[in-house]
């Protein structure tokens, strides 16, 4: 496959309606928020997702979650050992090539391999090499503050004994935000994938991996349907440096309240424009 020889930018606008996206674990599991309300989703979050939905579509992938472990090595060193010759663990510039031709993740986002070896071998002896991946992600943040609400839950079945007597209730706290509108943007350097050998047909795997971020995703923070894509932009420019940074880029799209003096409570209450770029249009895609 041909080596991606023109940037790429792209943006995805999504709603969250009654779910936790993104809990922060040093506040509780809250709905991360910025100082000022803005909701806020991690680009580790995003790219987790993004690793999932490339796994599902059949894709090798190095970073895998536990809870979608597809082989039976539990640990990256495990994985990266095994999979990879002790020659090629003991090459920097062999184990970067092997590792991007043989896990879609690290030719795209990059990866950090660094392993201590053994007990009996050399104190402080390993392996440790960086790659730079070509694929890049923001955090996703809402257009406007979001309304987080907070529940007590209550645990009332035996969770341990033998169940002849009845458990003290359990308390716990349950979070959500009401309903967000986010935003986040990202880009394909072609610079950086000749690097690792990432192509045309790997972004193509990204786009559909980005517009169906949220298949699959459920949980009992983030109920089915409640976290939806309304619309992906994918801009492809016609050199590697494009013809407009990416800034620039990202920057062209606009989203606005209609009503100011209203709380938005779905993506209708949105206007969602673009400023016209000389020679480059998005593709837009949504479901």
């Amino acid at each position: 496959m041909a080596v991606l020889e023109k940037k790429i930018d792209f943006a995805l606008v999504f709603s969250v309606k009654n779910a936790n996206p993104n809990g922060d674990p040093l506040s509780g599991n809250m709905p991360r928020t910025t100082i000022d309300g803005i909701g806020e989703l991690s680009d580790v979050c995003l790219k987790r997702k993004l690793r999932d939905r490339l796994q599902e579509a059949g894709e090798n992938i190095f970073v895998q979650s536990d809870d979608n472990r597809k082989d039976d090595y539990k640990t990256l060193k495990d994985r990266a050992e095994n999979v990879l010759t002790k020659a090629v663990m003991g090459d920097a510039k062999n184990l970067a090539e092997k590792a991007c031709k043989t896990w879609i993740d690290v030719r795209s986002f990059g990866q950090l391999f660094a392993f201590k070896k053994g007990d009996g071998e050399a104190k402080g002896s390993g392996v440790s090499v960086g790659v730079r991946g070509p694929v890049t992600i923001q955090s996703a943040f809402s257009c406007d503050p979001v309304n987080v609400t907070s529940i007590q839950i209550t645990k009332s079945v035996s969770g341990e004994g033998d169940g002849s007597k009845k458990a003290s209730d359990t308390m716990g706290m349950k979070h959500r935000v009401d309903f967000g509108l986010y935003v986040t943007f990202g880009s394909i350097n072609p610079q950086l994938a000749t690097k690792t050998d990432f192509s045309y047909e790997d972004a193509q795997k990204i786009k559909q991996a980005v517009l169906h971020i949220f298949d699959n995703d459920a949980s009992s923070a983030r109920p089915e349907g409640s976290m939806e894509v309304i619309q992906l932009y994918w801009w492809e420019h016609s050199s590697k440096s494009g013809q407009y940074s990416s800034a620039k880029v990202h920057g062209s799209l606009k989203i606005d309240l209609k009503d100011k003096n209203k709380r938005p409570l779905s993506a209708g209450d949105y206007n969602i424009t673009l400023e016209s770029l000389t020679g480059l249009k998005p593709e837009i895609l949504a479901f």
